[in-house]
């Protein structure tokens, strides 16, 4: 069993910066590619970025260099910086992480998602 925790998310002003951390724990032999999803009130979920363990990196088109990806020392924490934050940003971020398990096996993993809100 894998678990995704996810924290940082808030309430910032329009213009302002949120840094989001996730990390996985639990029967993990390696992670493959982490990275965080956003889903907003009727929309579908997107990526925003997501980060291989060779360091690879893939943003949303609406990043536009406003946000930042990170793996964290362990290689089982993913971070985003988020700066110049829009009150469109505003969604549920989720962590995502492909796991490749103790038993050799890959699976995909999700957090519980994090709440944040961008007030215009």
């Amino acid at each position: 069993q894998v678990q995704l925790v996810e924290s940082g998310g808030g309430l910032v002003q329009a213009g302002g910066s949120l840094r989001l951390s996730c990390a996985a724990s639990g029967s993990i032999l390696s992670i493959n590619t982490m990275g965080w999803y956003r889903q907003a009130p009727g929309k579908q979920r997107e990526l925003v970025a997501a980060i291989s363990s060779g360091g690879s990196i893939n943003y949303g088109d609406f990043v536009k260099g406003r946000f930042t990806i990170s793996r964290g020392n362990t290689n089982n924490t993913v971070n985003l910086q988020m700066n110049s934050l829009k009150a469109e940003d505003t969604a549920v971020y989720y962590c995502k992480a492909m796991v490749v398990a103790v038993s050799g096996y890959g699976y995909q993993y999700w957090g519980q998602g994090t709440q944040v809100t961008v007030s215009s």
